[in-house]
C-alpha cells in the first residue's frame, strides 16, 4: 500500500481488544407440542371415544354411534372443557404437531476483520462520504480528495483532488457501471468514469453544499443545504428533469425504493418525504421524528416498507408503510441514529449510532430484537455501506477509521456476475 495515501491498513494483531458487555443475545423460543396432542395422550380410551364422537357430531353433523347416555358419565365441567376445546378450533388438529429442532443463534464476530486508518475523515452528521460499489471498490471522501480502495487488491488510489476551498461532501456509485458521483461544498456535482479516470458530466444548480446523492439507473438525485432535490439524467443535456421542493432545512439523506419509483428524503427539519418519480412531485411525508432524519433504508423484501432514523433528540427507528401511509412500528434505540440498511440476504437490518453509545446494531426485523451489538468506534458512526456480496459492511466514524464487519448470512442466489455471493472475493 502506498504509505503516502491518507488511508492505511491497521495491523489487527497489534490491536488491544476489550470485550464489551454483550447486550445483544437474542432468545429463540422453543417450539412446543400442540395442546391437543398433550390432552389426547393424557386421556383414557373412554375419553378418546367421547372426543371422537363429539368431533364427528360437530364437523359432520352426524349423531353419535354410541348410546347417548355415554355423555352423562362425566361431570358438567368435563363436558364444558371438551366443548371449549372444540370451539377454540383444536378439532382441526387431530394429529400431533411435529416438533422442529431448535436452531442455535447465529454467531456474529464482535471484532472487525479489517481496519483502515482514514486521516481527515470528517465528523459531520450531514455528509455521506462512504460508498461500496457493486464491483468491489470503496470510495471515500477525505476533505478535498476522493480515494478508491480496491477490495480485490487492497490498494488505494486517489481519484481526484478539488481546488481549495472546495470540499467533498458526498460520494455515490452507480449500481450498473463504474461511474462515481461526487457532490461538493460549492453546490456542484461531478460524475466520474473511474476506469477512464475522467469526468463525464458536471452540473451546477444548487445554492449550497450537496450532502446526499442517490442513483436510480441513469438518474441521479442530489440533495442540498439549499433544501431542494434535483433529479438529473446523465444521458440528457438538460440541467435537471425534476425538482422536488418541500423540506424546510438541509437535505441529509436520500434513498430510492427497490422498484425505483419512489425517492425517500430526510432533512434537518425532522421530516421524511416520499417523492413520486412518475407524478414528478410529493407522494406523502411523515412528521413523527423529533430530530434530523439522515438514516433511511427501504426493505428489499417488502417494497412498501421504509425505515428512517432520527437524531439525538429522537433516537428512534420508525417504520412506515407507503401503501397505507401509516407508521407501523417505532423502536427507541437510546442514541442518535446515523444510518440504516436492510440485509439483502436475510430479514435483518443494521443501524449505526452516534451520541452517546457509538454502536453498530444488527436487528431481527421480525420482532426488532437485537442480534448483535458491535463496538470499537470511539466517535459517532456516521458512515455505512454494504459489500456486493451482502454479507459485509464497512463503517466510518469521526475517529478517522474505517472498520469492516461480517454481519449478515450468505446467500446462495446469483449476483450480477453469475457467481454465487458466497464465492465473491473474501476481503479478509
Amino acid at each position: 500500500m502506498n504509505d503516502q495515501t491518507p488511508i492505511k491498513e491497521v495491523d489487527l494483531n497489534k490491536q488491544s481488544w476489550t470485550s464489551p458487555k454483550d447486550k445483544s443475545d437474542r432468545f429463540i423460543p422453543r417450539n412446543v407440542q400442540s395442546n391437543l396432542y398433550q390432552l389426547f395422550m393424557s386421556e383414557e380410551n373412554s375419553q378418546g371415544s367421547l372426543y371422537n364422537n363429539l368431533l364427528q357430531s360437530s364437523i359432520l353433523g352426524k349423531s353419535p354411534t354410541v348410546n347417548q347416555k355415554l355423555f352423562n358419565y362425566k361431570t358438567e365441567n368435563k363436558q364444558n372443557e371438551m366443548n371449549k376445546i372444540i370451539n377454540n378450533g383444536l378439532k382441526y388438529s387431530a394429529t400431533p404437531t411435529k416438533v422442529e429442532p431448535e436452531k442455535p443463534p447465529r454467531k456474529i464476530n464482535k471484532r472487525p476483520y479489517k481496519i483502515l486508518d482514514a486521516e481527515n475523515l470528517q465528523d459531520d452528521f450531514y455528509l455521506n462520504l462512504l460508498d461500496w460499489s457493486p464491483f468491489n471498490a470503496l470510495a471515500v471522501g477525505l476533505e478535498n480528495s476522493v480515494l478508491i480502495w480496491s477490495g480485490h487488491t487492497s490498494k488505494v488510489s486517489r481519484l481526484c483532488t478539488l481546488e481549495d476551498p472546495d470540499m467533498v461532501c458526498s460520494v455515490a456509485w452507480s449500481q450498473h457501471n463504474q461511474h462515481l458521483s461526487v457532490g461538493n461544498s460549492m453546490g456542484e456535482v461531478e460524475v466520474w468514469d473511474v476506469t477512464k479516470q475522467k469526468v463525464i458530466r458536471k452540473w451546477n444548480g444548487h445554492q449550497g453544499r450537496i450532502g446526499s446523492l442517490a442513483w436510480n439507473n441513469y438518474l441521479l438525485a442530489t440533495g442540498s443545504r439549499d433544501r431542494n432535490i434535483l433529479v438529473r439524467d446523465v444521458r440528457s443535456p438538460n440541467e435537471s428533469i425534476q425538482k422536488y421542493v418541500g423540506h424546510k432545512q438541509e437535505i441529509c439523506g436520500l434513498k430510492w425504493s427497490f422498484d425505483e419509483q419512489l425517492l425517500a428524503s430526510g432533512g434537518n427539519d425532522n421530516k421524511l418525504f416520499i417523492w413520486s418519480l412518475k407524478n414528478q412531485g410529493e407522494f406523502t411525508h411523515f412528521s413523527q421524528h423529533q430530530a434530523a432524519v439522515k438514516a433511511i433504508g427501504w426493505s428489499p423484501h417488502q417494497h412498501n416498507i421504509v425505515a428512517s432514523g432520527g437524531g439525538t433528540a429522537d433516537r428512534c427507528i420508525r417504520f412506515f408503510n407507503t401503501q397505507t401511509l401509516e407508521q407501523v412500528d417505532c423502536i427507541d434505540t437510546g442514541s442518535q441514529v446515523c444510518n440504516l440498511m436492510f440485509s439483502k440476504n436475510s430479514n435483518e437490518l443494521v443501524s449505526t449510532h452516534g451520541y452517546s453509545l457509538n454502536q453498530i446494531i444488527v436487528w431481527n426485523y421480525n420482532n426488532m430484537s437485537k442480534v448483535a451489538t458491535l463496538t470499537g468506534h470511539t466517535q459517532r458512526v456516521l458512515y455505512l455501506s454494504g459489500s456486493p456480496c451482502g454479507q459485509n459492511i464497512v463503517t466510518g466514524a469521526g475517529d478517522e477509521t474505517l472498520r469492516f464487519w461480517n454481519v449478515f448470512p450468505q446467500s446462495a442466489s446469483k449476483n450480477d456476475h453469475g457467481i454465487t455471493r458466497a464465492e465473491t472475493i473474501d476481503l479478509r
